[in-house]
């Protein structure tokens, strides 16, 4: 019997922990693999031999902790080469602690680093098996209908803007507010904003993804619209909001990470003072920033169960002999038995699970399609709507401690020692 590996990578979020489960889970019920080692900070974790035994891990509370157990990464691969002395490195440690397996949980910079692993395994007649296990709230990987961690973020987002909806409401002056929302070029998580809107609430009235060039000039008149209307405008806005021309509205201050990707931030503020000039109003921005990520007590238990699912299955089909995979998620027509859904949507969603190769994942961009944003490009559609809704169904049951909830404690990140060590970069 051999040992596998797994690893976690990239920003976190509330479901990554149940794919974790799932791939511990799964190794340990088959009998397949003997020791279950989790490598601390995902690549940089194997190359520093950083790893916990995770054999006989208590499980029950790591499924509902949010953010990484393992913690994470972002750790760029050289390009896969048979003299390349990190890939060197990385093997020798697989056969120094009997590596059968490897499985990556991450987006798409993670895919790649797997994809690489899994190239440079063929490369050199390796029979290790490699294997991506997908999240990321943003939801733009390729070739899936949708990420875990996405649900979470989205019903967390969703619940928020119901909340800002309430706070705004309650005053007679004009007022504008505008929420910054993650996503870079992807407009899945600000599109989830608009769920929000029901019967009571009509915000957010204003909805901008990064799909769609907007000038400034256009943004203020689209508020002006909505004033006309009423005093209390919300308007929903993605971090990547570009301008005219296909710039970012903040590019002069955005810096780039290891992947060559924008960080971005700052658009909410820059439009609080834009709307403050040229309208004479009240104008206030909120950034939910990391709190979009983690919010473990808004968890999808959809979400959840989707995630451990997937890590499930790729224990699976490495098992089976596969290799160089991402284990994929599918939206079919109603299976009984997979999903336990409320009674609004059970009849109407559920998924299957199947294997896409890594290499039609890594470096490739998946952005909200064009007919699920309305033609003004202000708002969403219902089908965007229809899409997002079922991925929030469900609740997970969290235990209190003195008013606040439970979560396993993670001591293995938070020490001097660890988390020095695992500073290291390639």
């Amino acid at each position: 019997m051999s040992n596998i590996i797994v690893a976690q990578s990239g920003g976190p979020t509330s479901a990554i922990n149940a794919s974790l489960i799932g791939v511990v889970r799964a190794a340990r019920e088959s009998e397949t693999y003997d020791k279950i080692y989790g490598a601390l900070h995902g690549i940089s974790g194997v190359i520093n031999e950083d790893f916990l035994d995770m054999t006989d891990l208590s499980d029950d509370v790591i499924i509902r902790t949010p953010a990484s157990y393992l913690g994470s990464c972002r750790v760029k691969m050289p390009m896969v080469s048979p003299e390349d002395e990190t890939y060197k490195k990385v093997f020798e440690i697989f056969g120094k602690y009997d590596v059968g397996a490897f499985f990556y949980i991450g987006g798409n910079d993670s895919m790649d680093t797997v994809d690489k692993l899994s190239k440079y395994a063929k490369l050199i007649g390796s029979n290790i098996r490699f294997a991506g296990v997908p999240k990321t709230i943003d939801n733009d990987l390729v070739n899936i209908d949708h990420t875990p961690g996405y649900g979470s973020a989205a019903k967390f987002i969703a619940s928020t803007m119901l909340e800002i909806g309430y706070d705004t409401a309650v005053y007679e002056a004009q007022c504008v507010t505008i929420v910054e929302i993650m996503g870079r070029n992807a407009g899945w998580l600000t599109a989830a904003a608009a769920l929000a809107r029901n019967e009571y609430n009509p915000t957010p009235q204003l909805v901008y993804l990064p799909e769609v060039n907007h000038s400034v000039d256009e943004f203020i008149d689209d508020v002006k619209r909505v004033l006309e209307k009423t005093n209390n405008v919300v308007v929903a806005v993605s971090e990547g909001m570009k301008d005219k021309d296909g710039n970012y509205l903040t590019a002069s201050d955005a810096k780039e990470d290891k992947f060559g990707h924008a960080q971005l931030s700052g658009v909410g503020k820059y439009l609080e003072s834009v709307v403050i000039d040229r309208l004479g109003i009240k104008c206030r921005s909120v950034e939910l920033n990391i709190l979009q990520r983690c919010a473990g007590h808004m968890a999808s238990e959809t979400d959840l169960s989707e995630a451990e699912n997937l890590g499930w299955y790729a224990v699976e089909k490495t098992i089976e002999g596969n290799t160089g995979f991402m284990a994929s998620i599918k939206r079919v027509d109603k299976v009984d038995g997979i999903m336990d859904l409320d009674a609004s949507v059970k009849d109407e969603y559920s998924v299957s699970f199947y294997m896409v190769e890594l290499d039609s994942i890594a470096n490739q961009e998946r952005c909200v399609p064009r007919n699920w944003i309305n033609e003004a490009g202000n708002d969403v559609t219902d089908e965007m709507l229809d899409y997002i809704r079922p991925l929030i169904q469900g609740e997970m049951e969290i235990s209190y401690k003195n008013g606040l909830p439970i979560y396993t404690p993670i001591p293995h990140l938070t020490s001097n020692y660890t988390c020095n060590k695992a500073n290291q970069i390639l």
